[in-house]
């Protein structure tokens, strides 16, 4: 059974109800619901049907009949499952999201700029493009950390966290439904700094990294609840060791000394800081846990003490009008391509993240020269493209 790590930066809220659940409105509008506690409550009035917000854009005259709090209920919410290397995130997550009812998103990696739309994986080309430009990803940082693209893997790396927390708060805001990411682009930097302490990265990267996160990580809407999994250096490396993967085992990046600094980052600076606006559970992971234990803590928060206009916990989540609920909506729904486009930022003054020209040119022409290319996303009939099905997405999707 998990142990509870109680420290400075941990809250715990108890219903003061005296033990026992009173009416079901009090669970229903303050507390998240495991599935044990659901099946006893009684049966509620279906939920308004999920907007299909993949293919449709949230305008805002649909915004006048179509509310975006009318879906929510007491698992509307976004938890984020933190924790080092191997401790058992995937597998704690999917079964936390089964149990609360809600949407996985497994942790983003290099295949949301690798695999293309068409499903063409970059990664072929790799033989055949100058090296400079060739992907690098979580496989090539193990093996190398000490690479030139080094860098560049932890920016892209943040920007595919960035990416795929707009999608969880565009599904969440569309559908009502609650969702569980392994890992957010609030804790990314976690890692570069552990690069940095270890010499994997430059002085520059990590300048550009951080102009980038100030100039979007503001757009976001930070989580309800972080649920931290604790495992001491020691117990990591052993935990890679039994997983088994050759680029980690006989890999040069996850030193004692880089999981170590690791650590110290989530404790001291990451899980500090997010717990000003977060609830945060920890757990001492080192025997592995049982998800129902979690289920039941989780249970125990109140997620709707914080009503005070100045106070910073649930700040992102307190929005006093329902416009206010439509813009965000609107803005993780239609206008992802704008929140993107803020990490379009011109650095040319760290080396290692600059590509030639030349060697830019050549790699578009070996990519775009293979048949998979030969037609937009869309157009090829041979992916089962047609007029109805591909060549009329949503609007914003043209821009």
């Amino acid at each position: 059974m998990a142990g509870l790590i109680k420290t400075s930066v941990i809250k715990f809220i108890s219903p003061s109800h005296g033990g026992k659940i009173a009416a079901c409105t009090f669970v229903q509008h303050r507390n998240i619901s495991g599935k044990t506690l659901r099946d006893s409550m009684p049966a509620r009035p279906p939920k308004k049907a999920p907007f299909d917000y993949e293919n449709k854009d949230y305008t805002w005259i649909r915004s006048l009949f179509d509310r975006t709090t009318h879906r929510f209920d007491e698992n509307s919410k976004v938890i984020v499952v933190e924790g080092p290397v191997a401790v058992g995130k995937t597998k704690f997550a999917a079964s936390l999201a089964e149990d609360l009812g809600m949407k996985h998103f497994p942790e983003a990696n290099m295949d949301h700029h690798y695999i293309r739309p068409n499903g063409c994986d970059l990664r072929q080309f790799d033989p055949l493009v100058p090296e400079d430009t060739r992907t690098f990803d979580h496989k090539n940082f193990n093996e190398c950390p000490n690479h030139r693209l080094a860098g560049n893997f932890q920016i892209m790396t943040y920007i595919a966290r960035y990416s795929q927390y707009i999608d969880a708060l565009a599904h969440l805001l569309n559908t009502g439904q609650g969702v569980v990411l392994e890992r957010s682009p609030y804790s990314d930097f976690v890692f570069l700094e552990a690069m940095y302490a270890s010499k994997y990265i430059s002085k520059g990267v990590r300048s550009v990294y951080y102009e980038l996160k100030n100039n979007t990580i503001e757009e976001l809407m930070r989580p309800h609840l972080v649920v931290y999994l604790d495992l001491g250096v020691g117990k990591v490396q052993s935990a890679i060791q039994k997983r088994g993967l050759d680029y980690e085992k006989s890999g040069k990046a996850l030193t004692p000394a880089f999981l170590t600094e690791m650590e110290r980052q989530y404790k001291n600076k990451y899980l500090r800081d997010i717990s000003t606006h977060a609830e945060l559970l920890v757990y001492d992971w080192s025997g592995g846990g049982e998800v129902e234990v979690v289920v039941e803590d989780i249970e125990r928060l109140n997620f709707e003490q914080y009503t005070e206009r100045e106070e910073p916990k649930m700040k992102d989540w307190r929005l006093p009008r329902e416009v206010e609920w439509a813009d965000q909506r609107m803005l993780y729904t239609n206008q992802k391509h704008y929140l993107m486009n803020l990490f379009n930022i011109p650095r040319l003054d760290v080396p290692e993240l600059i590509t030639g020209p030349d060697d830019a040119y050549e790699r578009e022409k070996i990519i775009y020269n293979h048949p998979k290319f030969e037609y937009e996303v869309g157009y090829n009939k041979d992916d089962g493209s047609t007029l109805m099905k591909n060549k009329m997405p949503k609007y914003t999707d043209y821009i």
